[in-house]
């Protein structure tokens, strides 16, 4: 199966610090890849590598088999690869309606943009309810839908999500990964980092553990979610 995401002994350190030694893994054009690991793992720090956002001390990441390495992470958005950040990063001060407006900062197609934000929309009706409002006076999950609606507006052919249901509601969660689920069926393909393993694993197609830095398992996701040692350690088994 041909990959749109290619990452090979890829190595990162912050000081003396290695936070990433030799991780390899791809992303299967159209899939669903999803990274489970502890707290300090590491497994941001591959996002942010890919997004250009980390250096890379070693290694290459290559996305639909080009080299990101030297290319700045502006560029990268360009190329279709959006990065859907841990903790949303959204401007508080700017309206919802703004907020997403920026999400397509790097596209001229005007008419296009506009179909994308009926979109967006539609996946996110509570959103549109609050168009003008101030998005810092969103709730959690409000917010957070606006991130991933604000990451769409860039047309994504590739979905880097950290941590998306991160301090939400059950409820919440369970509309955002039905949304995850629907945007990857409509051909955007998705690495998601995520701490709450069992959704995870649920709805990838494949699967990667990243432990202190290092790939320690990978395969087929339900292959993944079967091994006793993960189900100890991340699924309550």
């Amino acid at each position: 199966m041909i990959s749109i995401l290619e990452i090979s002994n890829l190595s990162v350190a912050y000081g003396p610090v290695a936070a990433l030694r030799g991780v390899t893994l791809r992303v299967p054009q159209g899939k669903i890849v999803t990274l489970i690991g502890a707290n300090g793992a590491g497994k941001s720090t591959v996002l942010r590598a890919i997004s250009g956002l980390a250096r890379p001390s070693g290694g290459d990441i290559l996305f639909q088999g080009n080299s990101l390495l030297e290319v700045p992470a502006h560029r990268i958005v360009r190329l279709g690869l959006v990065h859907c950040p841990e903790g949303r990063g959204i401007l508080s001060e700017l309206t919802v309606e703004e907020n997403l407006d920026l999400g397509a900062y790097t596209r001229r197609d005007s008419g296009a943009i506009a179909v994308e934000l009926t979109y967006v929309w539609e996946l996110f009706p509570r959103l549109l309810e609050r168009r003008r409002q101030p998005a810092g006076t969103l709730s959690g999950g409000e917010q957070q839908m606006l991130a991933i609606g604000r990451a769409l507006m860039a047309k994504p052919k590739l979905l880097l999500l950290d941590e998306p249901s991160l301090g939400l509601a059950p409820q919440v969660v369970e509309m955002i990964f039905e949304v995850i689920q629907k945007v990857n069926r409509e051909g955007c393909s998705v690495l998601l980092v995520e701490q709450n393993a069992n959704l995870a694993l649920e709805i990838a197609h494949e699967a990667y553990v990243l432990e202190t830095g290092v790939i320690t398992l990978q395969g087929e996701a339900r292959q993944v979610a079967g091994n006793p040692d993960v189900q100890k350690a991340y699924l309550g088994g």
